[in-house]
């Protein structure tokens, strides 16, 4: 096969035209996905509802044992390149008005992982359809991933059954509603920071509040954890690393007048640089000991590492920046900065050169929302957009 920088314009312009008639169907699916938001490892209709699509448009289709899936679409003997989207939604009510809001109480999706899923749903039916014509000059493998929202992620169990065996690129796309819809944000190397799961259970002889000096007070000990690890935590590590311990929950007792036996606290340590994540575990765990033990309680620290920063490749990143001004103009491209937020994506490219983009979901001049929050809308057009990137992005690989 002849070497090209890039797909060819026309099978660019195939896919495109694919996608473009599916505007509708896309809105569709991505309406249904967000009305019907299942957990992390629970996201059996999601894949479902995926599965029948890819397998009506000849995709090969390999469900995982819980939930999720990998499809395949191209020559059996060509180069691989691996596309990702994510299914699990959040623990959050739905706030919205939409008429496709949630249908479960308490679950929404709050990070536009219906977003990812219905657009990469789309680029493979696109790329099935363009390659019922003509030849691709790749085989397209897409990782649809359950629980990206959990420590650990599914990302390492998509690892562990092979989903990334002869897989030369990777590339996905995360929603960002800070980003107008029509634009893509990249940077090369960091994009994310690194996140680890942080809990703490005291214990000790509890008791009646007029006697603390009898007793073991894990509540007052709580909180000299709840404020101090975080400041010693700046003290020891570079500061440099941009390290944030912050704490989601919080749990000690119901009664007013009785010291609890038993307390917990629960919360995320974020950091920007991976040699400073690599010996947070330990640290941590030096200072919770020293930190609780003026007050006679047992501190038990379950520490969960969760995912290192994604580091998109230059290569990959280029590739997929090419991807972007093919299918939506050289203003689409626009630059972004490393987050605190954390993404198992960071896992694949540990192992395949590959690149992550921020989607823009935002309606121009429209309020800006934030992810993980009930009250998350997206332009529509963010799935068609999606949609055509990665499927261009699957064929913009060098070809040797």
């Amino acid at each position: 096969m002849p070497s090209a920088s890039f797909a060819a314009a026309d099978l660019v312009r195939c896919v495109t035209d694919e996608l473009d008639a599916r505007v509708r169907e896309l809105a569709a699916l991505r309406r249904d996905l967000h009305a019907h938001p299942e957990l992390a490892w629970q996201e059996g209709r999601t894949t479902d509802e995926i599965a029948s699509r890819l397998e009506a448009a000849d995709l090969s289709v390999k469900r995982l044992d819980t939930s999720g899936l990998v499809a395949e679409v191209g020559p059996d003997d060509g180069p691989i390149v691996a596309l990702r989207a994510d299914l699990d939604a959040l623990p959050v009510p739905d706030t919205t008005s939409d008429p496709w809001r949630s249908s479960v109480p308490d679950i929404a999706h709050a990070c536009g992982h219906d977003v990812h899923a219905a657009a990469l749903t789309g680029a493979g039916t696109a790329l099935a359809a363009v390659h019922a014509r003509t030849a691709l000059p790749v085989r397209v493998r897409m990782l649809f991933q359950p629980a990206e929202e959990v420590m650990p992620g599914g990302a390492k169990a998509l690892i562990a059954a092979g989903a990334l065996e002869g897989v030369e690129r990777i590339y996905a796309l995360h929603c960002d509603p800070t980003v107008d819809v029509g634009q893509v944000g990249l940077r090369v190397g960091p994009l994310t920071g690194a996140s680890d799961a942080i809990s703490i259970t005291l214990a000790g002889r509890g008791g009646h509040t007029s006697r603390p000096h009898l007793t073991e007070d894990l509540t007052y000990a709580l909180g000299v954890l709840v404020t101090q690890l975080p400041s010693a935590l700046s003290r020891r590590l570079d500061p440099r690393a941009g390290a944030s311990l912050v704490w989601g929950a919080v749990h000690a007792g119901d009664a007013l007048n009785v010291i609890p036996a038993r307390g917990r606290l629960g919360g995320t340590l974020r950091m920007l640089d991976a040699s400073a994540w690599h010996e947070a575990e330990n640290l941590v765990r030096r200072l919770v000991r020293d930190l609780a033990a003026p007050y006679g309680v047992t501190a038990d620290v379950e520490y969960v590492r969760g995912v290192p920063p994604v580091v998109n490749d230059k290569l990959a990143t280029g590739e997929l920046g090419e991807a972007v001004t093919a299918t939506l103009g050289a203003s689409a491209l626009v630059p972004t900065s490393q987050s605190l937020g954390g993404e198992d994506f960071a896992w694949y490219v540990e192992h395949v050169p590959g690149a992550m983009g921020r989607l823009g979901t935002r309606t121009p001049g429209g309020p800006t929302y934030d992810l993980h929050q009930g009250d998350l809308r997206i332009d529509e057009r963010a799935t068609v957009v999606a949609a055509k990137v990665l499927a261009v992005a699957a064929l913009s690989m060098p070809i040797t």
